[in-house]
């Protein structure tokens, strides 16, 4: 086998992958997106004080315009995420690699949970899918999100600077998280869409983040 061809075939399909990272960018994209625009097709949608997750209930006026522009979101999460974790493969340290798993874990969760069991009504209505969607689904993101964030905090603030950016990305990302839930608690309910939003870009966010570290390959600090 010639080896300069085996090396550059190596190459080649590196680079590639590192490209892949930028669906992660677009994810980001196409979400805000559908949170931005959506309540143009939702008359008397209030954002300050409804949640994201009414624009895609099932009887939403808005639910076709969600759907098409939130169509590329959590299909771009999910290969972005997936190659991050094949490109990490033998890379970083263990806990970054445990956390950045689990988070894709959580990504998967996220994507199957709510499009089987989306809310039928704004709020909660009461029917087995809402039930699903608030008390299953919801817990479940939650703590594979925060259990994926610290676990790559422990791992980048551990590196000894080498991987620090990726422990203070996913720091930015679970303060993000806990501010939505503390922010809806200590102000009154008509700014709860406000802080909610906090929540959910969190991860979209750090999805993003993660896409563009491997686009320039997650080089530890000070590497060329």
């Amino acid at each position: 086998m010639n080896t300069d061809s085996y090396s550059t075939s190596r190459t080649t399909d590196r680079t590639l992958l590192n490209k892949i990272g930028l669906l992660g960018v677009i994810s980001l994209l196409s979400y805000t997106a559908a949170v931005i625009f959506s309540p143009l097709a939702y008359p008397g949608y209030n954002w300050m004080r409804q949640a994201v997750s009414d624009l895609s209930a099932e009887n939403s006026p808005s639910k076709l315009l969600w759907n098409i522009l939130d169509a590329p979101s959590s299909k771009c999460t999910l290969v972005c995420l997936m190659a991050v974790c094949v490109f990490i493969k033998g890379r970083l340290n263990k806990p970054l690699r445990v956390g950045i798993y689990l988070f894709t874990a959580m990504s998967w969760v996220s994507s199957i949970g709510y499009t089987m069991f989306p809310l039928s009504d704004s709020g909660n209505a009461g029917k087995f899918q809402d039930v699903m969607h608030v008390y299953v689904v919801t817990p479940l993101v939650v703590m594979l999100s925060i259990a994926s964030l610290v676990t790559i905090m422990v791992g980048g603030y551990r590196s000894k600077g080498k991987y620090r950016y990726l422990a203070v990305g996913a720091t930015v990302a679970l303060a993000m998280m806990f501010a939505g839930p503390v922010g809806m608690g200590a102000f009154p309910k008509a700014y709860f869409g406000i802080f909610e939003r906090f929540s959910v870009f969190a991860a979209t966010g750090f999805t993003a983040f993660l896409g563009l570290c491997l686009w320039g390959g997650f080089k530890a600090h000070g590497e060329k």
